[in-house]
């Protein structure tokens, strides 16, 4: 990221950081939240050697590239297949764990560069897709052996586990329900059955979130998993069946959906040939603390890298961005902090109120 002035003199680094519980209780409520290990990732390696490195290495690569892109066909693009290929020499860090689930019972989990990831995927001509993606809460439910029941880390811990990999695989935050009183009270196991939206997001309202997953499926007797995944957003539903040879591939099929759909609302792909600047106002700017939190955020976006203060009136404050991404595309993204509250109904200025 680049620097952030005030009044014509620069906010550093060691500032912002020295308020950061303070920043991080005010993004709880945010309607979107910051991926972790966006940039990292742990795979199966065979042993210690430096041959099972550089092979876990592009595995590695090629899941964090997926996770930031937002899409499995990147590494279809020659750019990174030539980058996979040096992975190794571009890792930052890399630490062994234990892996039950591996035949060698052994894993490493590999940090990458966030600029060397972003210049990749800019150099590509491959979008980008901002660390601050929305939650999205998963009802499912599924039948094996004649008998439904919903997926959750209680009943069902294998396939929950599962399910979570597939989002964390993809950058996408996700929680199941409570399936508490509440819940068993709002929905049953047969709304989600039959794919009842208006039921399921009435449900999911005392979890304050706008995108829902909801799914179902039956191991039959040959071993298939058969299918079908709705997506909530808002008004739209998207739907997707699926028959595969394994949960996990069932799984990535309902997870996909939700990933493609975001990509295509929040991701950018930067030109290369330069960067936007960008006006946005903020008003109810109260203190240092409220300053540093908008801050901290905006540093946060990795389409912007540039933020600098221009104005301040008041509560008011005038950014300068220097972004990768036009008005209406950063528009788009700063709708996902509840904190700032658009002024501008049309969307076409970026003026927002601060909202602790």
């Amino acid at each position: 990221m680049g620097r952030v002035q005030s009044r014509g003199s620069r906010v550093s680094r060691r500032v912002v950081a020295s308020i950061l519980i303070a920043l991080w209780l005010c993004a709880a409520g945010a309607r979107a939240e910051v991926v972790p290990d966006l940039y990292a990732a742990s795979v199966p390696v065979g042993d210690q050697g430096e041959a099972a490195l550089a092979a876990g290495a592009r595995k590695a690569l090629a899941e964090v590239i997926v996770k930031v892109s937002g899409s499995p066909s990147a590494l279809d693009n020659p750019a990174v297949g030539a980058a996979l290929a040096n992975a190794r020499a571009e890792v930052q860090q890399y630490a062994f764990s234990r892996d039950d689930s591996s035949e060698s019972g052994l894993a490493a989990r590999f940090e990458f560069d966030r600029g060397y990831i972003s210049d990749l995927l800019t150099s590509a001509g491959l979008p980008l897709w901002t660390a601050n993606r929305p939650r999205v809460l998963v009802w499912m439910a599924v039948e094996t052996d004649g008998q439904r029941q919903f997926v959750n880390p209680a009943d069902t811990p294998e396939l929950a586990a599962g399910l979570m990999q597939a989002f964390r695989r993809r950058g996408v935050p996700a929680q199941f329900p409570l399936y508490d009183l509440g819940d068993a009270t709002a929905l049953g196991l047969d709304d989600v059955w039959q794919q009842q939206a208006a039921a399921v997001q009435d449900a999911s309202a005392r979890y304050g979130v706008e995108d829902i997953l909801m799914g179902r499926v039956a191991e039959d007797s040959t071993g298939r998993w058969v299918g079908d995944w709705s997506y909530l957003h808002g008004l739209d539903r998207r739907d997707r069946s699926a028959s595969t040879d394994s949960a996990q591939e069932f799984f990535g099929a309902g997870v996909g959906l939700v990933a493609d759909d975001m990509v295509a609302r929040y991701a950018v792909t930067p030109s290369g040939a330069g960067q936007d600047r960008v006006q946005l106002g903020v008003s109810g700017v109260e203190g240092f603390a409220d300053y540093a939190a908008i801050v901290n955020w905006l540093q946060g976006l990795e389409l912007v890298s540039d933020a600098n203060v221009t104005r301040v009136s008041g509560d008011r404050v005038e950014f300068t961005l220097v972004a990768s991404a036009d008005a209406a595309r950063l528009a788009q993204i700063i709708q996902l902090n509840q904190h700032l509250q658009p002024l501008d109904p049309s969307g076409q200025n970026l003026e927002y109120r601060w909202q602790n």
